[in-house]
């Protein structure tokens, strides 16, 4: 049986939440889901560099709140807070909507399996050893407490005439089991011999562990 489901949406719902958060009328729909696309679009394209883990869009009546998950939130907000602003007004010209922007660090990039992707793909642009570039991202995760990695790559490897596919397993990454806290991201690496895919599984812990030890800490505080 193979698994083609991308871990995030078998889990949306169930132990994870939506990226975009709104209601909307079928003729509003469409719309709104296409700005939403341009939203995300325009911020990877101008400030990816500042490692964007994840963008969530949440849309009241009066505005829209878009809320950044980055790895380097100084990249954004820029001196006395000036690309911050320059990034709302853009993108209230874009939705001609009155738009607020919150940014949130991601506390250990190594554990995010996008950032990992985005890394990766850094890495084989500047001709980097392929397996090198695997093993030690690999390596970065569970040092920094990941339960397992799982790294696959695919396309014209270290510049070979025919694609394959490659791949590097470490630890447990049960993409079957719902309350696994499973992180996925891709990312794709457009390279003079032509292009590679990257997608990168971590497996951050249990949903339901972390519940409980929640509990714990909040009844020995009381």
């Amino acid at each position: 049986m193979g698994q083609k489901v991308r871990p995030t949406a078998f889990r949306v719902g169930v132990m994870e939440e939506w990226r975009s958060r709104w209601y909307a009328t079928k003729r509003e729909f469409a719309n709104l889901l296409v700005e939403d696309a341009k939203i995300r679009e325009h911020v990877k394209k101008n400030y990816g560099q500042a490692g964007i883990a994840r963008i969530d869009i949440e849309r009241t009546r009066e505005e829209v709140t878009v809320r950044l998950h980055v790895a380097r939130p100084g990249i954004i907000i820029g001196r006395k807070g000036q690309e911050v602003d320059r990034l709302r007004e853009e993108l209230q010209e874009l939705t001609q909507r009155q738009v607020r922007i919150d940014i949130q660090e991601v506390a250990k990039p190594q554990l995010d399996a996008q950032l990992v992707a985005e890394e990766i793909r850094a890495q084989l642009l500047r001709r980097a050893n392929f397996r090198r570039v695997m093993k030690r991202a690999i390596d970065q995760a569970m040092e920094a407490g990941a339960r397992g990695v799982r790294v696959e790559l695919a396309g014209r490897l270290g510049g070979a005439e025919m694609a394959r596919r490659e791949k590097m397993i470490r630890g447990s990454v049960p993409l079957q089991t719902l309350r696994a806290k499973i992180s996925y991201g891709f990312a794709l690496a457009v390279t003079p011999q032509g292009a590679i895919g990257i997608k990168v599984w971590i497996n951050q812990g249990d949903y339901l562990l972390e519940e409980e030890e929640r509990g714990h800490a909040d009844a020995k505080a009381r």
